[in-house]
């Protein structure tokens, strides 16, 4: 049988670790196909949140993208990559986001914080409809650290991913309370609605947290 870009795929999907490593030892080739997604399989392992697969596929790829390296957090590729193309710090994958945003959505800290001492822009949305910055991945993430390396490189507080999602309505919803203050201190606002009008509040109640909800009340 014809072993193809499809059956990695679903090897990926299915966290068949031992059928993907004896597949590409046979057909190394496979790691720097596209795959379905349009992206490369090494970035569908890390979508899936399948690390340990992720840096097995590193294993078999020759060189590395920056992107790839960004979200599987290989630190010594990206500081070489970044050294030969300084300019690619701000350039844009092809599902439409920055090293730095790759970086930050897959919780690489130090990685993170390289690509802005290389020059990395923290204000740069993805390009690809969802309109996700840096700092909303870092929230997601959970990783008061991070938030806090791109609030002090001047990341805006404000920004709104797709429907009208900011940071604090994200970090309100985790019960985040060191996030929240972290947010607030820099300017954060307690009144921005998304989509449907829901405030950082509203959804700080829905999920229970009682006190970060009286925190987040606008005052009338």
């Amino acid at each position: 049988m014809e072993m193809n870009i499809a059956q990695l795929e679903t090897y990926i999907e299915n966290d068949q670790l031992d059928e993907i490593i004896s597949l590409l030892t046979e057909r190394p080739q496979l790691a720097v196909q596209t795959t379905s997604h349009q992206i490369s399989p090494l970035l569908l392992a890390c979508y899936y949140q399948k690390q340990k697969i992720a840096n097995v596929i590193a294993e078999f790829v020759p060189e590395l993208n920056l992107f790839d390296a960004c979200a599987v957090g290989k630190f010594d590729d990206v500081t070489l990559l970044v050294f030969k193309s300084p300019s690619s710090v701000n350039s844009f994958s092809i599902d439409g986001f920055t090293p730095l945003g790759l970086a930050c959505h897959f919780n690489h800290e130090e990685i993170a914080r390289f690509l802005i001492l290389k020059g990395a822009e923290v204000n740069i949305a993805s390009k690809n409809g969802f309109n996700v910055f840096p700092i909303h991945s870092a929230v997601a993430a959970n990783n008061l650290n991070l938030t806090n390396v791109l609030l002090y490189a001047g990341a805006y507080p404000n920004v709104c991913q797709k429907s009208g999602v900011a940071p604090l309505h994200t970090a309100a919803q985790n019960g985040n309370i060191e996030i929240i203050i972290a947010l607030l201190e820099k300017g954060a606002e307690v009144t921005l609605r998304m989509e449907g009008g829901k405030l950082p509040a509203d959804l700080a109640s829905e999920k229970g947290f009682t006190e970060i909800a009286e925190i987040l009340m606008p005052e009338d």
